[in-house]
């Protein structure tokens, strides 16, 4: 796809790399390779798709070969984005056996989260297409994870919410409740939050809706509406500020809910229940190192 993102630097996810690798690894090392491979042993080895899937995490498989040892070669094949067929190879890896196998697992345990994330973000992009909606994030990553989750959805063609509390206000059930009301939510978050962040407020009728736009809101969260209800808010409101479906999003009913005119919908699936990606490395025999 057009316009992909950049990986995260990687200071957002190296330290998850080394506690990955450190879990796996222990303090003794990959006790089964340096038992069965000889001394000097050099392996080539080709990491492939055993699915259709949107390839993403190459340069995080990568960095996981290199960490173990700096003169295994990685050489992608493909790229971030693109579409791999079944048994379409990803990059090949090269060099000292030992590492090569001690990172096996960690690398593919990355390629097959973050490819399986874009893979089934893209689903959802590719359902709504033509309907002018964006598919967005939420904050249901898994922790420690969110800048590679992120990253997997917008190269499957979503759109990022938020990255965390601090750089979005959404104004949500319990804290209208805290703060006596929408109106009253609203109000004080635009008197005292940072002036260049919008206010997205969560709504749950008409009433709520006019009072948030009433008060200043620049975005509506319409949480497990239906599809009717959807479209009555949309007919008021669509033309007012952006209004954002979440809540219940699957497959089978997301092109009906872009189809209310709400302008975006939020999936916490395309995070928390994506499924991984089957991917693999195998070493090719009777090849190695030159």
């Amino acid at each position: 796809m057009a316009n992909l993102p950049l990986p995260p630097p990687s200071a957002a996810w190296q330290p998850l790399l080394d506690l990955a690798l450190a879990e796996d690894l222990g303090s003794a090392g990959d006790v089964t390779s340096a038992a069965c491979l000889p001394a000097g042993c050099c392996l080539e080895a080709v990491l492939e798709a055993r699915q259709p899937l949107v390839v993403c995490g190459l340069e995080i498989a990568r960095a996981v070969f290199a960490r173990l040892d700096p003169a295994i070669h990685f050489e992608a094949s493909s790229h971030d984005g693109s579409h791999a067929a079944r048994g379409e190879p990803l990059a090949r890896v090269s060099g000292p056996g030992v590492a090569l196998l001690a990172g096996e697992r960690t690398a593919l345990n990355f390629l097959a989260r973050m490819c399986g994330i874009a893979s089934w973000t893209r689903r959802f992009v590719e359902a709504v297409a033509g309907t002018g909606v964006a598919i967005v994030d939420t904050r249901k990553t898994l922790p420690g994870w969110r800048s590679l989750d992120k990253y997997a959805v917008a190269v499957g063609g979503g759109s990022n919410q938020r990255f965390g509390l601090y750089d979005g206000v959404l104004i949500k059930d319990n804290h209208v409740a805290a703060a006596g009301g929408v109106a009253a939510a609203v109000k004080a978050a635009r008197a005292s939050a940072p002036r260049h962040l919008q206010i997205q407020v969560e709504v749950e009728s008409a009433a709520q809706a006019e009072a948030a736009v009433a008060a200043g809101a620049d975005l509506l969260l319409l949480d497990n509406r239906s599809p009717d209800e959807l479209r009555s808010l949309a007919s008021r409101f669509a033309s007012r500020l952006v209004l954002e479906a979440s809540g219940g999003v699957t497959l089978d009913n997301v092109v009906s809910i872009a189809r209310t005119g709400v302008q975006r919908i939020s999936i916490g699936a395309l995070t928390h229940s994506a499924p991984a990606a089957d991917v693999a490395l195998e070493v090719l025999v009777g090849e190695g190192c030159p």
